[in-house]
């Protein structure tokens, strides 16, 4: 078993993340020496649903939107010093961008590096009907399927590293897996040692959320100070070869790493502490301990593992009708009850067309209220600066469009002193999950000619 330290660095926890952070993360990985690996984890669920619709559009597209800007500034200097670079901003069509990297070496007049291409996860093909026929069961009949999605686990990431591979580009695959697998190809581990991959599963969870464990969705004023978030590190985990791991963040950047920084992001969406389900592998971190190792640095262990599951999570998206949305701001003397009389306006003009949701952003906005029942309980205030946004669902958009000339009209219809509107009409997707034999949903990479 290789026993070196191997260094796992991300610069991205979601499409749209900042994308100056990369370079920080690998000269960081640069002086620290030794194996090393940087990741982008750019996907999420909604994320992967709007990329299938893009590439309907366009066969060549798909991929994460921001990949030249991401990739770019380190491609250079990563394929010098044999940093490789797993990612799943593949999305809808990982061999796309595998194809737009390529292109994007030859631009920047640098070698054609090694690039795979792990697929498989995608099941929205008419190969895969029956599949998804078998896990949804009745409910497939009333679903006009935009994307169906697999997470595919580490196992292929690492045969692809293991071929040579200097990048390799994903779809979907569980977050951790994108540290999982340069894990098993580094230390050669086998697939069943399960205390191993689950301490790299969380290592990959700790990393997935990019600046989350750096002290940015951590932060809040007077109760846990940060300081210079402007210019918060990304973090890096430094796994040894029991799976053991210790975070810190990229050289001379803000933020903090600190045992109550893990330990939120350690907890985030875990629904079981003691069984969190993966492709790779059930993780237990209920009698893990996080402590305080250095500066900016804390370390994980203790973490167990067991076998893995038998099945697979599939997010299956679909289309749901249109969602309106319309905004206009009041300020001033009566501003709070004039928006609620334009909210008032817009429901009784609207009636009989569907729920329509009103907010009152700042007074009453962020609770789940499509019945109006918050925003009808929620006592009348005398706000003077107040911004109202309604908003509709349907599945006709003529319909649904109603709601957006409805809150135009208020500028002349009244009430009194409404300005700013600003309306929007999107598709909707709605979600649903199931899960699929593990069989059934083989993995492969493939390396780019």
């Amino acid at each position: 078993m290789n026993e070196e330290v191997l260094r796992v660095g991300c610069a991205a926890g979601f499409s749209g993340d900042r994308t100056d952070a990369a370079a920080a993360v690998v000269e960081t990985l640069l002086r620290e020496r030794g194996p090393a690996v940087l990741i982008f984890e750019t996907l999420a669920e909604r994320t992967l649903a709007l990329a299938q619709l893009e590439r309907r559009n366009d066969p060549q597209r798909g991929y994460e939107p921001l990949l030249d800007e991401l990739i770019a500034p380190v491609l250079e200097p990563c394929l010098k010093a044999g940093i490789r670079i797993v990612s799943n901003l593949g999305a809808a069509n990982p061999r796309g961008a595998a194809l737009r990297i390529r292109a994007l070496a030859h631009e920047l007049g640098l070698r054609v590096p090694r690039i795979a291409v792990v697929e498989g996860d995608d099941l929205s093909d008419a190969a895969h009907a029956g599949l998804l026929a078998s896990a949804l069961g009745d409910r497939m009949q009333a679903l006009r399927i935009v994307s169906a999605n697999a997470y595919l686990g580490a196992e292929a990431i690492a045969d692809a590293l293991r071929a040579g591979a200097e990048i390799v580009i994903t779809g979907r695959v569980a977050d951790p897996s994108l540290t999982v697998g340069p894990a098993l190809a580094h230390f050669g581990w086998q697939l069943d040692d399960w205390d191993r991959i689950a301490r790299a599963t969380m290592a990959g969870h700790l990393l997935e959320c990019g600046a989350q464990v750096c002290g940015g969705y951590f932060a809040d004023p007077g109760y846990k100070d940060v300081a210079d978030l402007h210019r918060v590190g990304y973090p890096i985990a430094a796994i040894d070869a029991n799976g053991d791991c210790v975070i810190g963040k990229s050289d001379h950047s803000g933020g903090c790493v600190n045992a109550r920084t893990v330990k939120e992001q350690l907890l985030y969406e875990l629904h079981d502490p003691a069984a969190y389900l993966t492709p790779d592998v059930v993780a237990d971190i209920s009698e893990a301990e996080v402590r305080e190792s250095g500066v900016d640095e804390a370390t994980l262990s203790g973490v167990r593992g067991h076998v893995r599951p038998e099945q697979l999570k599939v997010n299956v998206c679909f289309e749901g009708g249109w969602l309106a949305e319309g905004e206009i701001s009041y300020a001033g003397p009566r501003a709070e009850a004039r928006a609620r009389l334009a909210a008032d306006i817009v429901r009784r003009r609207l009636d009989g067309l569907g729920l329509v949701r009103a907010d009152l952003i700042g007074v009453a906005s962020i609770f789940d209220d499509d019945t109006g029942r918050r925003f009808a309980d929620t006592p009348a205030g005398d706000a003077h600066d107040v911004r109202l946004r309604v908003a509709m669902s349907h599945a006709e958009r003529s319909t649904a469009e109603r709601l957006a000339r409805e809150v135009t009209a208020l500028y002349t219809c009244g009430p009194a002193g409404g300005g700013g509107v600003r309306t929007r009409l999107t598709p909707r997707l709605g979600t649903v999950s199931c899960s699929v034999p593990r069989d059934d949903v083989p993995s492969r990479f493939e390396i780019l000619d």
